[in-house]
């Protein structure tokens, strides 16, 4: 099923759509924390260097910069791993940003597992959690390169503080560039009627691989795209889920505080089965890839089989 999909990776998606922004929108500024060559952002610094800040290795005071860049009428895009910007400016974010409701938009790079090589220091298992527990702040998650960048875009024309989180790697094209992308909605994209699964970002494509398997044994799963994981689309979640007998969330995140726990709390007063897919409260690891570490902790399409099996009694 993989020869199905072509890949793009999403850090160029992104340096190639923020530059082409930031080109028609002078009032858009760029920070980084010395990792532009990861970011991509480094297209900016050499275009529009006028509208680019390298601020070294100090995430704090990058944020606390933003905060205020933004109080003069400027878009500020702050750029690093999302580690670091999640938990190493955590107070920043919360104090400088959220309590006033900036338009800063936190976007984090490497998300989840996908720096695979550099272990737990460098990987974001939690950073879901964190930033869903920050009044007012819009969380993001694409499932694909072409998403993220209409994701970006739909957020530099909204006003407020987005965390936006993507892969450090290829991602398969689950949707069209052509493909409209709206804050706070939420795309089913495949049809099924036994088990509906919630899931974001690349890991979807693993949840589309169990669909398409798990139809030679009769089982109808609806998979939905939750993009936009706060502020949560509560009555599309609760519409889609009465379609089916069950619903599973999976996602490469820890599994608390997640896309699972807020389809949760969506699903607190429904009689719907729930079961959930994710990181089991532990940290990253090294390891030689990200489908290696997809495998050592679980997050596999074999495992969305069974787990989907398991709910609807059938396994």
């Amino acid at each position: 099923m993989d020869n199905m999909y072509t890949y793009q990776n999403p850090r160029e998606v992104y340096g190639n759509v923020l530059l082409k922004l930031s080109r028609e929108n002078k009032d858009i500024v760029v920070l980084d924390a010395d990792l532009c060559k990861s970011t991509m952002t480094c297209l900016i610094e050499k275009e529009l260097p006028e509208q680019y800040f390298e601020m070294g290795i100090g995430e704090q005071n990058m944020m606390s910069i933003a905060g205020g860049l933004s109080l003069t009428g400027k878009i500020p895009f702050v750029n690093s791993f999302a580690i670091f910007l999640t938990s190493r400016a955590f107070d920043q974010v919360r104090q400088a940003i959220g309590i006033s409701g900036l338009n800063v938009k936190i976007i984090g790079s490497s998300a989840g597992l996908s720096d695979f090589g550099d272990g737990s220091t460098h990987q974001t298992v939690e950073d879901i959690a964190i930033m869903r527990a920050i009044p007012g702040m819009t969380v993001i998650s694409p499932c694909d390169a072409n998403q993220l960048a209409r994701a970006i875009e739909a957020i530099t024309s909204y006003y407020g503080p987005v965390y936006l989180r993507y892969s450090r790697n290829n991602m398969a094209d689950l949707t069209s560039p052509s493909d409209s992308f709206t804050i706070g909605e939420v795309y089913p994209i495949h049809a099924g009627t036994d088990v509906t699964v919630y899931s974001h970002g690349d890991i979807i494509h693993q949840a589309l691989i169990a669909a398409h398997e798990l139809r030679k044994e009769n089982i109808s799963v609806q998979i939905v795209n939750v993009p936009t994981i706060k502020p949560l689309n509560r009555e599309k979640i609760v519409e889609l889920a009465r379609k089916t007998r069950a619903v599973v969330s999976v996602e490469e995140h820890n599994i608390i505080g997640g896309l699972g726990s807020a389809v949760a709390e969506a699903l607190r007063l429904e009689k719907i089965p729930i079961d959930f897919l994710a990181i089991n409260d532990q940290y990253g690891t090294s390891g030689h890839s990200h489908e290696e570490l997809r495998d050592f902790y679980g997050l596999t399409s074999q495992n969305i089989k069974n787990i989907i099996r398991n709910i609807l009694k059938l396994k």
